[in-house]
């Protein structure tokens, strides 16, 4: 019998490769997408696309409103900012953080996980080459997963212990890329910019952009999402 996990599956190229990352280690995965309201909802319909090609257990796009709470670029009214160098794309927490995301996020995949019985939870975040979120650092993953284990009827009664698995934590952009390229994970598919055109293509001036760009580069790579759908 396989082994049962969730994975946060946003349309982008970190969760696609932390995707691939769990299925290589034997996981049957139920992927969970948000529809938050994000100003690149085109990422939804890329996260489908992903999870059809990966074949997954099962594959949710949850509603999960978060323009009521705003104060990010990515759900209120505020322009991301756009070509900035990269040295200072790394200082300090960005107006395209979005408040208590991930915490929100890893909270509905924790309920979801204790449902179908699974211990196990996957997440693409980076706390090298990204863009000061507090919640994509190491700390915050293992205070999370301490929480699970205390606040779940399942990690009380000893069902098992739950783990969050963040494959890419420590990786460059760089070295991201080329394992998702070893996985055959299809980077066309993957949609990373903040600021879409509204045919969906990448701006190519956002920090995200810019650092999957600097990946690329970096990896001696072409990006093929520049010839996506």
């Amino acid at each position: 019998m396989s082994k049962i996990a969730v994975a946060l599956v946003s349309g982008g190229l970190d969760s696609a490769t932390a995707l691939a990352i769990a299925q290589r280690a034997g996981y049957a995965v139920h992927a969970l997408t948000f529809d938050y309201g994000q100003r690149h909802a085109i990422e939804i319909e890329r996260a489908r696309r992903i999870c059809r090609g990966a074949g997954v257990a099962s594959h949710r796009v949850a509603p999960l409103d978060l323009r009521w709470i705003g104060g990010s670029a990515l759900t209120a009214d505020i322009e991301p900012p756009k070509d900035r160098p990269l040295g200072a794309i790394a200082e300090g927490i960005p107006v395209t953080y979005v408040p208590a995301r991930n915490t929100i996020f890893l909270a509905a995949a924790l309920g979801l996980a204790e449902t179908l019985g699974a211990f196990d939870i996957f997440l693409g975040v980076n706390a090298l080459d990204y863009s000061g979120y507090p919640d994509c650092r190491p700390e915050f993953l293992a205070a999370f997963e301490r929480l699970a284990n205390l606040a779940t009827k399942a990690g009380v009664e000893g069902a098992g212990q739950f783990r969050v698995h963040a494959p890419l934590l420590h990786l460059t952009k760089a070295e991201i890329i080329r394992q998702a390229v070893a996985l055959g994970v299809d980077l066309g598919a993957t949609h990373s910019c903040y600021d879409p055109t509204p045919a969906g293509r990448p701006c190519g001036r956002c920090d995200s952009c810019l650092l999957r760009a600097k990946g690329f580069a970096e990896a001696g790579l072409s990006d093929p999402a520049f010839g996506a759908d």
